[in-house]
């Protein structure tokens, strides 16, 4: 049963009750270091591309790239999870993120990086996500002291969105000292993430007893039969995949705004900021009213905002549309984690975390592709003008095409 956001923020009024719970804080330091060595890279690898291609195809094709291995592995990936050690296939995927980042670091330095080793490597980050992902959320509520998920969840989303605003920041500046930098740092940061992933000590999942087709696809089933839950993560869906502005901020920096490796970090790390500072305003001031409404209210805000920063040729401006593209985000984040989590079963919240993830996933890496196709067929500024426009279109579409959704009220 799910409680109110109100509630949850009341389970555990002291956070010494959970830093004194050693399987939290590892999952929390693990997952952090994990986000901070991606976010690390994405400056590095959208510079590099660009360079090396002058192309806004191939920045969108690299969000594609990344999308394809969740698309094909999504409910192989969300079975695994709750049928194997869920600690165990985190390490293997961290790991295998810092093999690939040292492997780019080598061929920069040796000055032989191709394009096409970027989208291999890119690939393999997707493969690794597509299994990270369901198992890491599968796993938060086993190292959860008990009656305390959603404090645990906040401390979670908080840590995350602290390695989202750092990790493209000190990117951008190792960048500056040297291009192989970033691809290094995030090598060391992934190892360590696996070695702290294989310090926690829960007890292991049961093998989930669905069997056969009906078993790999009882994530699916369980999501259609929810038509709030269904509404949700589809608006999500379609919202961002129009709005993926983000995916042009290589060009913005470099040809609209005319700044630098500096900027673009910058601009990266805009939109977690927004998200910290709305997680902090809603941890105050829960939605706890005529919630479905608020999400579609924030998803229109998404829109507008991605409106100004397309039409913006000032840096500040534009880092100002994007944190608001951040915390206007976070408030559809929260009621689809609200709607979600607790409601789903321990024996497959892997498989319902992966159809999460690949709604996610889509909503951002193919958002990147999208807004690449556009951007090279109809100019940068157009192109994300057009996605917010479409952005804000969705949501009125959605308030008419799921009004079960429109009409939820408490968080319950």
């Amino acid at each position: 049963m799910l409680t109110t956001l109100d509630q949850a923020s009341t389970l555990a009024t002291s956070p010494v009750a959970l830093s004194r719970h050693p399987p939290l804080l590892l999952y929390i330091a693990s997952r952090s270091l994990s986000e901070f060595s991606y976010q690390v890279a994405t400056v590095a690898v959208g510079w590099q591309i660009y360079a090396l291609t002058g192309s806004a195809f191939y920045l969108g094709l690299a969000g594609l790239v990344q999308f394809i291995p969740s698309a094909l592995l999504v409910f192989v990936a969300g079975h695994t999870a709750d049928r194997y050690d869920r600690r165990r296939i985190m390490q293997l995927c961290e790991l295998t993120q810092g093999v690939a980042a040292f492997y780019l670091a080598l061929r920069l330095l040796a000055g032989t990086l191709t394009a096409p080793d970027i989208f291999v490597v890119l690939g393999l980050f997707g493969l690794a996500g597509a299994f990270e992902s369901p198992a890491s959320s599968a796993l938060l509520p086993a190292v959860a002291p008990e009656g305390m998920l959603q404090r645990a969840t906040a401390l979670s989303t908080g840590s995350w969105q602290v390695a989202a605003i750092g990790g493209p920041a000190i990117g951008g500046l190792a960048y500056a000292v040297s291009p192989s930098a970033p691809f290094v740092l995030m090598a060391v940061l992934s190892l360590v993430a696996s070695g702290l992933t294989g310090l926690i000590r829960v007890e292991r999942v049961a093998p989930t007893k669905h069997e056969g087709l009906d078993g790999l696809f009882a994530g699916l089933h369980f999501v259609r039969s929810n038509p709030a839950i269904l509404g949700t993560i589809s608006l999500d869906l379609f919202a961002v995949l129009l709005g993926g502005a983000t995916a042009l901020l290589p060009i913005y920096a470099k040809d609209i705004l005319q700044a630098g490796p500096w900027a673009l970090g910058v601009m990266r790390a805009a939109p977690a900021i927004g998200a910290l500072v709305m997680t902090a305003v809603i941890a105050r001031r829960p939605i706890t009213r005529r919630a479905g409404l608020r999400m579609f209210q924030a998803v229109i805000a998404f829109g507008l905002a991605t409106i100004v920063f397309a039409l913006s040729r000032n840096v500040w401006l534009s880092i100002v549309a994007l944190a608001a593209m951040g915390a206007a985000d976070t408030i559809s984040v929260v009621v689809r984690v609200a709607l979600v989590q607790l409601a789903t079963p321990d024996a497959m919240r892997g498989r319902v975390g992966a159809v999460n993830f690949l709604f996610i996933n889509a909503s951002n890496q193919l958002g990147e592709f999208e807004s690449g196709m556009a951007a090279a067929l109809l100019g940068a500024m157009p192109a994300a003008a057009l996605g917010g426009i479409g952005t804000i279109a969705i949501a009125l579409l959605w308030m008419k095409l799921f009004p079960v959704l429109r009409e939820v009220d408490q968080l319950e």
